[in-house]
This record gives C-alpha cells, sequence and structure tokens, in this order.
C-alpha cells in the first residue's frame, strides 16, 4: 500500500505513520502491543477484500473512490491513500 500525503502547513510529504485506529472500524488499534482481537481480525479479512474507510492515523472518516482498475482514499489531513 502506498501513502503520499501533503502536509498542508509545510507543504511537504510524509511517510507512513504507525496505525493508531482501525482503517475499518475507526475503532482504537492496539497498536502490536497485544493479539488482535476478534473483532480487528474480522477487520483486517475485510480489509484485503475492500479499501479503508477511516483513516488509521487520525480515526476520520475518508473519501474513498472506487473504480474498475481499483480504489482511492483520502484523508483531509493525511492525504491520498492508495493501493
Amino acid at each position: 500500500m502506498n501513502r503520499v500525503s501533503t502536509n498542508a502547513t509545510t507543504g511537504g510529504t510524509s511517510g507512513p505513520t504507525a496505525a493508531e485506529f482501525c482503517g475499518h472500524c475507526g475503532e482504537s488499534s492496539d497498536g502490536g502491543a497485544s493479539a488482535t482481537s476478534d473483532v480487528h481480525h474480522t477487520c483486517e479479512e475485510l480489509l484485503q477484500l475492500e479499501p479503508p474507510r477511516y483513516c488509521a492515523a487520525c480515526r476520520r472518516r475518508m473519501k474513498v473512490q472506487v473504480t474498475p482498475l481499483g480504489w482511492s482514499a483520502e484523508c483531509s489531513r493525511h492525504g491520498l491513500l492508495s493501493p
């Protein structure tokens, strides 16, 4: 998954950030500190089939566009996310 992001205040780009929230349900992620719960295990399986709906960095709902060739998701703060 490639993350292309532009920082609105500095105009720079930033790389991937650690996921603090689940991209499917938007709930808090355990950050890898413990075993994945059954709920987030299901979310991980669903994210293999469909695009994320929530930004993993800030929990905002993303603007998602699905096309026959793939998908893109955009966070208003963190920019574009694509497969």
